[in-house]
């Protein structure tokens, strides 16, 4: 007589009904590997899809040339630096900071070392546009402030003089630049594609050659340029901004830094999805051993069962579904905590929450086989007992 589905998984549901604790203990292995399994799959995926949005806001068009360092003597790239480099016929913006080597602190009364690992950098009107950054509060330099002594401070700047806004209505703050007093006009939101600039106190060009002896040569030029040209805008803009040494020139492209910031982040995903594999296989073989020791104190059951006339395919039958059922609820427990974990995470950071479908695949389909794996051995060994055997051993 064959068993019909509905009874085959009534029969392996009994099992788990019976010994709740530890099934559920033993559910709780595979749980904790398909947990992390989802996990290591849908916070890079999130941080992936942030990435994206931050790339695609930011532009990925962007180009970064500077003077080679540690050059003896150094190289000073010429001060119409950023108007050479809009000569070329695909950039559609450029702009240019320079550092002064002046020293900003909060007040004339503190330290001297207050605003140590602050830079003072003189700065174009154009370059906010030009790194599509954004003003927090303020506003920033102008053709109209360039010659008054007026400062923006970057993200980082600000919170490390005190002055994490610009409130209107009120006294503007100042901060003391070598010896003179700025007033701060404006604050910036980070700016993820010039890290530096966070760090940053920034002075309108015309302003630093006046009140801090800045000579005018740029030490940094930000040019974009159409996207289907980077590559060739790169290769000419060294012979450009210095002709006589092009090989002095270094160019990079600040939105591959944040690419690679994402592959490094993707080698600790690796290593963690390879500790899950691991939870995995230790959940399959607390499974594999709770069924063993099910058949051990199931023998009354079996034997009895047999000698009523169930088929060795009906017991096998029976201990595989318990093992595939009791797996597959560690997996799917493990898969909606790990979905749930992972939106809060994402939501937490400001990422959109991405789940790969792959992970929910993996997640329910892993535990399953997970579950035939575990359950072939202790099946088959109930399978083979004989009624007489089974039932003398009680």
């Amino acid at each position: 007589m064959r068993l019909a589905p509905s009874d085959v998984l009534r029969l392996g549901l009994l099992g788990l009904r019976t010994r709740r604790t530890r099934a559920a203990l033993s559910a709780l292995g595979i749980a904790i590997g398909i947990l992390t399994l989802v996990l290591v799959t849908g916070i890079p995926a999130s941080s992936q899809s942030a990435l994206n949005r931050q790339l695609a806001a930011l532009g990925t068009n962007l180009l970064r040339a500077q003077p080679q360092p540690n050059q003896k003597p150094p190289v000073l790239l010429p001060p119409e630096a950023a108007k050479m480099a809009a000569r070329i016929g695909p950039v559609s913006r450029t702009s240019a900071v320079a550092n002064t080597h002046a020293i900003v602190r909060r007040s004339d009364r503190t330290d001297p070392d207050d605003g140590l690992g602050l830079t003072v950098l003189a700065s174009q009107d154009d370059l906010l546009p030009t790194l599509n950054g954004q003003v927090r509060s303020g506003r920033f330099l102008s053709p109209s402030t360039d010659r008054l002594p007026t400062v923006v401070l970057g993200h980082q700047a600000a919170a490390r003089l005190g002055i994490p806004r610009i409130v209107p209505g009120q006294e503007a703050p100042q901060v003391v630049i070598d010896q003179t007093w700025f007033t701060v006009i404006g604050v910036l939101d980070p700016i993820p594609l010039a890290k530096d600039l966070d760090r940053s106190v920034l002075v309108g060009w015309q302003s630093a050659e006046q009140e801090l002896g800045f000579d005018g040569h740029p030490t940094v030029v930000y040019v974009r340029a159409d996207e289907d040209a980077m590559e060739a805008v790169a290769d000419v803009l060294p012979a450009s901004l210095y002709p006589q040494l092009p090989g002095l020139v270094q160019v990079s492209r600040p939105s591959d830094a944040l690419a690679a910031k994402r592959a490094a982040n993707s080698t600790y995903s690796a290593l963690f999805l390879g500790l899950s594999g691991v939870a995995l296989l230790v959940g399959g073989v607390g499974v594999a051993n709770t069924m063993y020791i099910s058949v051990l104190e199931r023998r009354s059951e079996i034997g009895l069962r047999r000698a009523l006339g169930a088929g060795r395919g009906q017991i096998r039958s029976q201990f595989m579904t318990e093992s595939v059922m009791l797996s597959l609820l560690g997996g799917v427990a493990g898969t909606a905590i790990g979905i749930l974990a992972t939106v809060v995470y994402a939501v937490y950071q400001g990422w959109p929450p991405v789940i790969p479908l792959s992970a929910i695949a993996l997640g329910t389909g892993g535990a399953t086989a997970i579950g035939v794996l575990a359950g072939v051995y202790p099946s088959v060994r109930a399978a083979r007992l004989a009624p007489t055997e089974a039932l003398n051993a009680t």
